[in-house]
């Protein structure tokens, strides 16, 4: 059960912005179908409220940080994959294991091994072969999705440091935790945004029933994903994570018509390569 939780939230988040950019395509914004859909996967997720709340009662700071960095990373995903290329943003995106190295010194103290350097100068390498352009000099994003995505996987790295600080909690406030923080973060957005009264008229049979199935995955994914990594080792959850990767890859190209060049191809290697040695990070 675990193998499958994890296998099936990579299936569901290598797919989940193709139906996402058909809601735009029928002109909601990317922030509104979010609020939407995270505030129905709430609602589904109400059977895990009271165990919950049982283990949130006994939680501390840490867990305020653990539900807007969650929020963040759910959230920047969706809106980087909404406007940016599918693959360069999740490649960016799965820099996450470089950030917990980082994350995990200063807020756990944790010392890194030779894996951990391996990691670094992997990823790294990576980004710096996929991002690399003649015409702009320096390897970094070039467009505000591809930033946002990057911030999203920092964000996610940040969220497993506070969810390892954060034991005393179980799966369900875990699980509810992640679905709130994306329901909470997307009110900025929309108040800066503005236009929210037409929004709500954009909404019709079509696009309730998408939004409902998104609604209905996401709350069934976020649960099956927190109790698969509880139950597994870091370095093996990796490896079943990275099925994204490949589900992603397959569906940008039949559903967007999007093709990887050779440089990405290279980058992508060493980042999944330093995906795979990141179990390893630290010494015990």
């Amino acid at each position: 059960m675990p193998i499958v939780g994890i296998l099936s939230g990579a299936l569901v988040w290598g797919l989940i912005w193709y139906p996402y950019r058909v809601l735009q395509e029928m002109g909601l914004a990317g922030v509104f179908a979010a609020m939407i859909s995270y505030l129905l996967a709430l609602l589904c997720g109400m059977f895990m409220l009271p165990r919950a709340m049982q283990s949130l009662k006994h939680a501390g700071w840490w867990t305020v940080g653990l539900v807007f960095s969650a929020g963040w990373s759910n959230l920047g995903y969706v809106l980087a994959m909404l406007h940016g290329e599918v693959m360069r943003v999740l490649l960016l995106f799965y820099l996450a294991p470089l950030w917990t190295i980082l994350f995990s010194y200063w807020l756990l103290g944790e010392r890194l091994n030779r894996y951990g350097y391996a990691v670094m100068a992997l990823s790294l390498c990576g980004a710096a072969i996929m991002l690399w352009q003649p015409q702009h000099g320096l390897p970094y994003p070039q467009n505000f999705s591809e930033w946002i995505g990057l911030s999203a996987g920092m964000s996610f790295a940040l969220s497993n440091v506070l969810s390892r600080r954060a034991a005393n909690l179980n799966v369900e406030a875990k699980s509810f935790s992640v679905l709130l923080g994306t329901a909470l973060l997307t009110v900025p957005f929309l108040l800066w945004q503005g236009g929210l009264s037409n929004q709500w008229q954009m909404l019709n049979a079509q696009t309730w029933l998408i939004l409902a199935l998104i609604g209905i995955a996401l709350s069934a994914t976020s649960y099956a994903v927190q109790y698969g990594v509880t139950h597994l080792h870091s370095n093996r959850a990796m490896l079943l994570f990275l099925f994204e990767l490949v589900v992603a890859a397959i569906s940008s190209y039949f559903l967007a018509g999007e093709a990887m060049e050779l440089r990405d191809w290279i980058g992508a290697t060493l980042i999944v390569s330093a995906s795979l040695l990141s179990g390893r990070l630290h010494t015990p």
